[in-house]
């Protein structure tokens, strides 16, 4: 089973990362409001980022370093 990594940003510019096994289910997921907390209320939502990975452990780990990264470092991630 793949799984994904995306980036969405949210209607107020802020961005939030994920993982899943069918990104277009949870983005419809998100933008009715049983996504994620976070992203409830920040919409309109756009995938802005999505990197496939082979296992969840992976998509996890990878994840998290993004989370770690500051705004500037996802911009740069994003435009790639």
């Amino acid at each position: 089973m793949n799984w994904t990594v995306y980036i969405l940003e949210c209607g107020d510019g802020s961005f939030y990362t994920g993982i899943t096994n069918d990104l277009e289910k949870r983005f419809a997921a998100h933008e009715n409001g049983v996504g994620a907390k976070y992203t409830r209320g920040r919409g309109p939502l756009t995938i802005k980022y999505q990197e496939s990975c082979v296992n969840r452990s992976e998509a996890t780990k990878r994840e998290m370093a993004i989370k770690k990264l500051d705004r500037q470092e996802k911009l740069i991630l994003i435009s790639q």
